[in-house]
């Protein structure tokens, strides 16, 4: 059974950082990409920061570039979003996804193409 758990969630001022961790279980995504997405409250799931789980690619959406960062660490079959300079913006629940195929960079930013999520970790942002 594959599962994504994600956690590093919390309060934060404005201008602040965090960083979350997905840990993935059941399977490696060496062959495929992983990615981050967010839901606001009142709003719908939005694309935040993707990667292909081997190599460089990467992709992020225009409101976090800059500021977030993707990575992740293949011993621990983890994904990170290092999140600084964050705004009240930021605020939002945030989703792990995971895919066993190797995405065209094109395809990173779309939530269809990810068959696994985690249960989300809340991030507030306060000013």
């Amino acid at each position: 059974q594959v599962q994504l758990v994600e956690s590093g969630g919390g309060l934060v001022q404005t201008g602040g950082s965090l960083r979350l961790s997905c840990a993935a279980s059941g399977r490696t995504f060496s062959n495929g990409a992983v990615g981050w997405f967010r839901q606001a409250p009142g709003k719908e799931r939005e694309f935040v920061a993707a990667r292909r789980w081997n190599g460089s690619t990467s992709r992020y959406s225009n409101s976090v570039r800059g500021r977030f960062t993707i990575s992740r660490d293949n011993a621990k079959n983890t994904v990170y979003l290092q999140m600084n300079s964050l705004i009240t913006e930021d605020t939002a629940v945030y989703y792990c996804a995971a895919s066993g195929r190797g995405l065209i960079f094109s395809s990173l930013p779309s939530s269809t193409e990810y068959e696994y999520w985690g249960q989300g970790t809340r991030v507030t942002v306060s000013s």
